[in-house]
C-alpha cells in the first residue's frame, strides 16, 4: 500500500496500481446473502480470483464497460470507446459504427481485468462475436425477462421449456443467472452465420415457444403488449449488441454476479437471478457447471430443419 492509499496488485507478468481500494462501490444487502459492502479492492480481488473462469468468455471480444466511479448511487457510464490514457498493453480493436469508428477495449488477460476494476468497470458487457470475425457470432443468447422481480418461478419454468426445445433441435444450451432479474440461455455456434441469420433463427425459436404457451410467454417487444407474461428477448443477437459476460459483477446492492449453473440446478428452489454474489461465485465457478457445453459450436442448418419439422 503506497502513501496515497493506492495498492499494488500483481497480475500475471504485470503489476497494476489500484487507487482508493477502500472506496465502497456496491453496498451490502443482507437479503441477497451478502451483507458486506463491496469496495474497489474487493472488486479487484474477486476479478483476480475468477479470472481463470471469466477470461475464456472475454478473450478476443469487444467490450462495453459499465463504470460506476462514485459507486452504484453515482453516475453510470456505458463506455465503448477506449480512453487515450489506458496503458498501451491493453488490447484495442477499432470497429465501424454509423458515421465513424469505435475503439473497443478487449480483455485478454488478468492484468487488464484488474485495471478495468480499478477504473470502476463493475460490469463487463461482451460482443457475441470475436475481433477476427466481428460479423459472425459464435454465441446465440436468449434473455428470459420476467414481468416483475417476484416472478422467478416463471423464469425457471421458461428456462426449462426453452432448454427442452433447444435439445430437440440438437443445440447445446448453457443457462446462467444475470445477477439482475432473469436468466440467459447461451448456445454455442460455429461462427459461420451472420447476425441477421442468428437473430432471425433465435426469433423463430422464441416465437415457436411463445405460440405453444401464449398465456405465459411472449416475444412482444413493447412492455404494454406483454401483460404479466415472461418476455423471450432475442434482440441481443445483433451486430454491436452486447450481453453481460459470465461471472461479471452487476451494479446492485450485495454485488450479485451473472453466474453459470447446470441444468440440474434449475430445480433448486434457492435459485434466483441474484443467487450468487462476489462472496460465493468463485466457488460455483470451480464446479465447472458448463463443462463441455460450449466446446463445440453448432451450425444452424440442421437445427432449422428440425424446427421446421416441429412447426409442421
Amino acid at each position: 500500500m503506497s502513501g496515497d492509499g493506492a495498492r499494488t496488485v500483481r497480475a500475471g507478468r504485470r503489476t497494476v496500481q489500484v487507487h482508493r481500494p477502500d472506496k465502497v462501490l456496491l453496498p451490502g444487502s443482507p437479503e441477497s446473502g451478502n451483507g458486506k459492502d463491496c469496495t474497489k479492492g474487493d472488486l479487484v480481488d474477486y476479478y483476480r480470483a475468477v479470472a481463470p473462469f471469466l477470461l475464456p468468455h472475454l478473450r478476443g471480444r469487444p467490450l462495453m464497460l459499465e463504470r460506476h466511479p462514485d459507486g452504484v448511487d453515482g453516475p453510470r457510464f456505458m463506455q465503448k470507446n477506449t480512453p487515450e490514457h489506458y496503458p498501451e498493453w491493453i488490447t484495442r480493436v477499432e470497429l465501424a459504427k454509423e458515421g465513424g469508428t469505435v475503439r473497443h477495449t478487449v480483455c485478454d488477460d488478468t492484468a487488464t481485468l484488474v485495471y478495468l476494476a480499478d477504473q470502476a468497470a463493475v460490469t463487463l458487457h461482451r460482443w457475441l462475436s470475436r475481433t477476427g470475425a466481428v460479423d459472425r457470432p459464435d454465441r446465440m443468447v436468449f434473455d428470459l425477462d420476467p414481468a416483475g422481480d417476484d416472478d422467478f418461478a416463471r423464469v425457471r419454468e421458461a428456462a426449462g421449456l426453452l432448454g427442452e426445445l433447444l435439445e430437440a433441435l440438437g443445440l447445446p444450451a448453457a443457462p446462467m443467472t444475470t445477477g439482475s432479474r432473469g436468466l440467459h440461455v447461451v448456445v454455442p455456434l460455429n461462427g459461420r452465420h451472420d447476425f441477421d441469420e442468428v437473430r432471425g433463427f433465435a426469433r423463430e425459436v422464441a416465437d415457436t415457444l411463445a405460440a405453444a404457451h401464449p398465456d405465459r410467454l411472449t416475444t412482444a417487444a413493447r412492455k404494454k403488449d406483454r401483460g404479466d407474461r415472461l418476455y423471450l428477448d432475442v434482440q441481443r443477437n445483433g451486430y454491436a449488441q452486447t450481453a453481460v459476460a459470465p461471472f461479471t459483477v452487476r451494479a446492485r446492492p450485495g454485488a450479485p454476479v451473472a453466474t453459470p449453473f447446470s441444468w440440474d440446478q434449475l430445480d433448486d428452489p434457492a435459485l434466483h437471478a441474484r443467487r450468487w454474489t462476489v462472496a460465493d461465485a468463485v466457488e460455483q465457478a470451480r464446479t465447472d457447471p458448463w463443462k463441455g457445453l460450449l466446446s463445440r459450436g453448432r451450425a444452424l442448418g440442421p437445427a432449422r430443419r428440425r424446427l421446421d419439422a416441429l412447426r409442421g
